[in-house]
Parts: structure tokens; sequence; C-alpha cells
């Protein structure tokens, strides 16, 4: 079979996918990741002003996402990808020497624009790379194993990022924009996917483009799969990366840790935080083939909306439900774009993908903003509390209408 595990097992070592790995080591997030929000309201920002840049990121990637997937279905997924990492070093470094909410405002724009080039554009050359060799079967294996290696090497950043964070809040963001650039040279070494070149991709209009992102949003359970993921648990488990750093400041310092030791202790939460993401990514294809994609998705949203209820009655649960809802978030990832991947013909799977990730991210901005408000108003644990239910009524309304997931075999009705 083409998906066999000798098979994936090689295509996973070979020359392309080891040099994908290496870029995904380059993606840099967990250097400034430690003391981002905090770095913020540094700078004198307001909860409701970071929920404000949060949402501006998105209403981007609302614009956004379709222009630049298209882009990377006409002129090619590694092209795409070299913009985009380009852009984002330069707004990094723009981010740490920016001290007021105007400047800041128009980097995030400019950091939404470089995701979005690469968004939709990564998963189709990797998907196209492993089409070539009859193993994309492997797609969501493979991209875990990448996401562990970024997160591996994400944990020493962790570390290092709050320790540098500890002596000036803007020193990670500037390693960040150093380590982030590696990925262009790496990234100037692929080639496209034979699957990609053989497609007539010179005669992609916009019209075609719309009409094929039409076609596949037709099929109800891929709707489903849109709603239940790319917007509800998208957009509710977004706004946990948002509020952790302050929740989790007022957690030790509840605690008895002084204050002083914050920065350096979130660097090692983070470390923590990474490595349980490694390990869980690394074993993506051994999870899905033991719990299978439609136990994962019918229990997921249940088991992280109980816990964000549950960290607000009992604070110190909020440590472990941040390490639960890390850790699992990059396998529902691969996931879920295993299944879309699945479903997808090459030409204009960059640009439907990047659909998905416009539609989710326009639904995370009411969240965002509303969750902002509620934070200065009562506490970012009760924003969180508000947020889990949401996510279990929600999830639950989903379920009576459309199951997300079949069972995981391609041709499954859709």
């Amino acid at each position: 079979m083409a998906g066999s595990t000798g098979g994936g097992f090689r295509a996973s070592l070979s020359g392309p996918i080891l040099k994908y790995y290496a870029y995904k080591a380059t993606k840099a997030v967990e250097f400034y990741r430690p003391i981002m929000y905090l770095f913020f309201l540094a700078q004198g920002l307001s909860f409701t002003q970071i929920a404000v840049l949060e949402a501006l990121y998105n209403l981007t990637t609302l614009f956004g996402e379709i222009p630049t997937g298209y882009v990377g279905d006409r002129v090619g997924r590694r092209n795409s990808l070299l913009v985009g990492t380009a852009l984002i070093s330069v707004t990094l470094l723009g981010i740490g020497l920016s001290s007021s909410f105007l400047p800041l405002a128009g980097l995030y724009v400019c950091w939404s624009l470089g995701y979005n080039f690469r968004s939709g554009s990564e998963d189709a050359w990797l998907y196209d790379t492993l089409t070539d060799d009859l193993s994309e079967d492997e797609f969501a294996s493979v991209r875990g194993r990448g996401e562990s290696a970024a997160l591996a090497v994400g944990a020493v950043a962790a570390v290092s990022g709050g320790y540098l964070g500890s002596v000036d809040l803007s020193y990670p963001w500037f390693v960040a924009a150093g380590v982030t650039s590696l990925g262009v040279p790496v990234l100037l070494t692929l080639d496209e996917p034979e699957t990609y070149e053989e497609t007539a991709s010179e005669d992609l209009s916009l019209r075609r483009t719309v009409r094929i992102v039409r076609d596949v949003l037709s099929r109800r359970r891929l709707r489903s799969l849109l709603l239940y993921y790319y917007v509800l648990y998208a957009a509710v488990t977004y706004l946990v990366f948002v509020f952790l750093q302050p929740i989790f400041e007022t957690v030790v310092l509840d605690l008895g840790v002084p204050k002083p030791q914050v920065e350096s202790l979130l660097g090692w939460f983070y470390a923590a935080y990474s490595l349980v993401g490694a390990v869980l990514t690394y074993y993506t294809g051994a999870i899905r083939e033991r719990i299978g994609l439609r136990t994962w998705f019918l229990v997921l949203p249940f088991a992280v909306g109980g816990a964000l209820v549950g960290m607000y009655f009992v604070p110190v649960l909020a440590v472990p439900t941040f390490l639960l809802i890390r850790g699992v978030s990059d396998v529902t990832r691969s996931f879920a774009g295993q299944y879309v991947n699945d479903r997808v013909e090459s030409l204009g799977r960059a640009t439907v993908l990047s659909a998905m990730a416009m539609v989710s991210g326009l639904a995370v901005v009411p969240f965002q903003l509303g969750s902002g408000v509620v934070s200065d108003a009562v506490s970012p644990l009760f924003a969180l509390g508000v947020a889990g239910v949401v996510l279990v009524v929600g999830a639950a309304a989903i379920l009576v209408w459309e199951a997300p997931v079949g069972d995981d075999s391609v041709g499954d009705q859709v």
C-alpha cells in the first residue's frame, strides 16, 4: 500500500522532508512566546488593546488568506514560503523596537501577512511532496514530526527567551528574528514537488479558484468540520495562548513566587510546554491509528472546555490545563490538515487550506474583542471560563447537526 509504514518511514527521511524538518526548526516562536504579552503590558497596553492587536491580526488573515493562497498556487509554494519567512523576520525585529500601540498595530498587520503566505502553502507543499513518493497518507505523521522538531528546538528557545526577557523584554524578539531568517537559505534549497509542477497552475484563474473553494465547502461534512474545528475550537483555544501569561503570573505569585522570577519561570514552563507538544506530535501517526480521527474530534472540545471551566474555580489547575491544550493543539491541526488534504485536488490546494484559515481568522475576532473587555472588567480566568462553556455548548450543537469527521478512509461520504 502507498502509505505503508516502511514507505512512510523512508519518505520521512528523504532529502526534501529532512529539509522541511530543518525549516520547521527555524520558526523560533518560543523565544518570544514566554514573554510576549508581558512585553505588551510593559509597553502600557491594556488587555483591550492587546485584544485589538489580535483582532487586527485575524482581520488581516481574513482578507489576506485567499489572495496569498492563490499566489502560492500560481507562483509556487516554495516562493510563497520565502516571502512569508522574510516578512516575519523583519516584523519580529520591528516589534522588539516598538514601544506604543500604533506601531505595533501596523506590525501586527505585516506579521499576519507573513503567516498568510506560509499557512496554506506549507501544508500544500508537504502533501504534494509526499504524493510524489506515493506516501500522501503519511501527511499527518510527517507533519507531526516536523512540529515535534520545531517544539524540541523551542524547548531550549523558551528557556533562553525567559532569561533574555528577565534582562530586557525586547531581546527575545531580536533573537527570534535572527533565527527565523535562517529559514530563508533552507527554503532556497527546496524544489517544487512534481505533483504541483504537473498541474496546470497557469490556468488557475481567480474565477476557477473561487469555484474550487465553493465546491469543497459545499460538502456538508467539511462544512461541519469548518465550524467545529476551524471556527469554534480554534477560536476558543486561541484565547488560551493570549491569556496564558497573565494567568500564569497570577497563579505563581499567589503560590509565593517572587515577582522578579516570573519571566525566567515562564521560560521553563514554556520549555515543558514545548516538550509536551513535541512528544505528542512526534507520535501523531500512532495516535491516529490507536484512537482514530472520529473519536479524537468527538472528545477533544468537551475535554478542553471542561478544563477551562474547572480552572476558573481552582486556578492552580491552569498549569496542567495549559499543558493539555498545548499538547493536543498541533496534533489536532495535523489531523484536520490530513482530513481536508485527502479530499482536495492538488490544483487549488493551497487556496482551499488558506480559505479554511481565513474563516478561522474571521471567527476568532469577536472572541478576542469580547474576551479583552471581559478580562479588563472581571479577569482573564473568568474570560477563559466563559470560553469553555461556549466551546462545550457549541460543539454539542454542531454534533446534533452533523458529525464533523466520518471514518478514517479517504473515500468516506463528505
